[in-house]
């Protein structure tokens, strides 16, 4: 997946959350990051901190690739 904004990531967090059938509850509280938080990373909110979004994307097995474009 090709992601191009916040928007993009945010629905490919979501995605995988539900992929792996949790709640954003439970990923709040085995990730220490709070339920709003997420909800705005997943929603596209494009002030989101990129270092907790990273971390929300490992914990969910997601690898981020930065790759020069040909």
């Amino acid at each position: 997946m090709t992601v191009t904004d916040a928007k993009s990531f945010g629905e490919a967090v979501r995605k995988r959350r539900k992929e792996l059938d949790y709640k954003q509850a439970f990923l709040s509280e085995f990730s220490g990051m709070s339920v709003s938080f997420i909800s705005d990373l997943e929603n596209g909110k494009p002030t989101i901190e990129l270092d907790k979004s990273i971390r929300i994307a490992n914990i969910l097995g997601i690898d981020l690739v930065l790759m020069e474009r040909k």
